[in-house]
């Protein structure tokens, strides 16, 4: 492919060529092409329930009311409650926050966190990236006279707690507009909700002779919150992305510069790095360390504590890796005994709470199987903490709830991509048959579906920087707008070896004489691997995969992160 004499055609074709065939409309590829807020934002009244919070928030920043932001200790959570927190105090309402404790308190708001907050002088609780199941704790927040605002995006049950306001696009009574909205993160709501809330303000006459807060600023954290919790790519989303990512590179939001320098990123983040980078770093200190350091990183406004806190989470996280490594070892030696399970069930003593999500989706990508990962014995009572990760077609999260409503569970919930569990150790291997049970044929027909698609064919000289600048500005990508998978070849083995832990280096060279070099992450150990480390160099072959700029040679250069490799002789 020539990038070179009328490139700007040929990159508008490229990228118009990307778009048709992510399922954009003709008549829509122009606003899909530059995805901005004003194309894409909905009216927050369309949801239900934004209103009434809306009101009840701008009554409590107008009558100086004491408010607590109560999220959970992912990425999600964090970024969910820091963003309200700084709209808050934006409009000079100092809010507080808490997230408990993963191992202490596990998931969701408990009902003796909210009646202390309560009797502590909280009279409006707001929960972020949780509550939308919390019929009990919300039931003890209302006898104990604090208003409770729920806002989510979990499965909800038909019977809704009792609260002020539950903001959740997966509501079963949603509306139109605000279901087809239910790829949103809880970041992504609270965003919403952060729109309503000036809009009812401005109503009220409260910016008469003062400036409005920059809901444009707090895109940074919406970016990170929604990429890091694996959100689906498109619509709405797409905007808060690319737009976020324009934000960040500002450096405006002094925590997420601190960031940003302890990932040891020397350019702006791309979305990507939020994913394996920023977001993991955050996360690690509800995993590993303290909950509370992610929403304190990204409200400081003291550059000397950023940096502090960011460096502190990096620190986590290398711990983190090192037990994530530990249980993965541990949860994959089963994988062999459950080779007939469509989900598979995996559990273990010892294993750490926080990391089983992680492991759950590296067994999940290595299988393409739903994964779930429980570590036995982890709560007061005994119960098992478990942790899912699902695949395309197959709604977990749905099927959790449902679980639960069987009576296989103590708690569970979540979306269709991941879910989170506490179960009896008694009950797991009734769960596992109940799973293949109800979502066997489902998991069948979502696996026959997972065909490698390709969205072009190059020549190994093709494979240029110019031609993946051009393909990434089609994106951001992730879960829902899958990045340009391509194919390159004919080529021929140079090299082949193992670089860090697992993975696979490749040097190829094409019958043009161009060489590329092609990495396969934690590959080296599987077929594919095993087959290019003992491959003659005479052999050709095609290879599949994402290409990307390698950026760590003074010169950047093209490479392909493999995903797939065919001999064609």
């Amino acid at each position: 492919m020539n990038l070179g004499g009328g490139a700007a055609t040929l990159d508008h074709d490229l990228v118009t060529q990307l778009l048709l065939s992510r399922g954009v409309a003709p008549e829509d590829v122009e606003r899909h092409r530059n995805p901005s807020l004003r194309a894409f934002l909905p009216d927050p009244s369309q949801f239900r329930d934004m209103d009434a919070a809306a009101e009840r928030l701008a009554q409590a920043v107008l009558t100086q009311e004491r408010v607590t932001v109560y999220g959970d200790y992912d990425v999600d959570g964090a970024t969910s409650a820091a963003l309200l927190i700084r709209l808050l105090r934006d409009l000079g309402l100092d809010a507080g926050y808490y997230i408990p404790d993963r191992l202490l308190e596990g998931y969701g708001p408990s009902g003796a966190a909210l009646v202390r907050l309560a009797e502590e002088g909280s009279s409006l609780i707001v929960t972020v990236d949780c509550g939308a199941m919390a019929h009990e704790a919300l039931g003890m927040a209302h006898a104990a006279g604090v208003d409770v605002i729920v806002v989510d995006h979990h499965k909800c049950s038909a019977e809704l707690p009792l609260a002020a306001a539950l903001v959740n696009p997966n509501r079963l009574d949603e509306s139109d507009t605000g279901a087809a909205h239910g790829h949103l993160a809880a970041v992504g709501v609270a965003f919403l909700l952060a729109v309503a809330i000036v809009r009812t303000l401005r109503q009220r006459g409260f910016f008469d002779g003062r400036s409005e807060p920059d809901l444009f600023a707090l895109l940074d954290i919406v970016a990170l919150g929604t990429v890091a919790d694996v959100a689906a790519l498109h619509g709405l989303n797409r905007a808060l992305v690319s737009q976020g990512l324009k934000v960040m590179a500002r450096r405006d939001n002094i925590g997420m510069a601190a960031l940003i320098d302890a990932s040891r990123l020397s350019r702006a983040p791309t979305c990507s790095d939020l994913g394996f980078a920023l977001g993991p770093r955050i996360n690690a200190g509800g995993r590993v360390g303290e909950s509370t350091l992610g929403v304190r990183l990204l409200i400081t406004e003291d550059p000397d504590e950023a940096r502090a806190i960011a460096s502190q989470l990096s620190t986590l996280n290398e711990e983190r890796r090192a037990i994530e490594a530990e249980v993965q070892e541990a949860a994959e030696a089963q994988i062999a005994a459950q080779h007939n399970r469509a989900v598979l069930t995996i559990a273990g003593h010892g294993w750490h709470p926080g990391v089983i999500g992680i492991v759950a989706g590296r067994i999940k990508e290595k299988t393409g199987k739903p994964t779930l990962v429980v570590a036995l014995n982890a709560d007061e009572h005994g119960n098992g903490k478990g942790s899912g990760r699902s695949i395309a077609g197959v709604d977990l999260g749905a099927a959790i709830i449902a679980a639960r409503e069987h009576g296989l569970l103590v708690a569970g919930g979540g979306h269709a991509m991941a879910a989170g569990l506490t179960i009896a150790e008694g009950k797991i291997d009734a769960l596992g048959d109940w799973l293949d049970k109800q979502l066997g044929s489902t998991v069948s027909v979502a696996m026959a579906n997972q065909a490698m698609l390709l969205d072009m064919a190059i020549a190994p000289g093709g494979l240029v920087p110019a031609l993946v600048e051009t393909m990434e500005s089609a994106g951001p990508f992730g879960v829902g707008w899958p990045g340009p998978r391509i194919a390159v070849g004919p080529v021929r083995l140079v090299k082949a070896d193992v670089v860090g832990t697992d993975h696979l280096r490749l040097i190829v060279r094409g019958d043009d004489g161009t060489s590329f070099k092609a990495i396969a992450f934690r590959a080296a150990n599987s077929e594919m691997g095993q087959t290019l480390l003992h491959a003659t160099h005479q052999r050709r072959l095609w290879l599949a995969g994402r290409a990307k700029i390698d950026d760590w040679t003074s010169r950047p250069a093209a490479e392909l992160h493999l995903e797939d490799a065919a001999f064609c002789d």
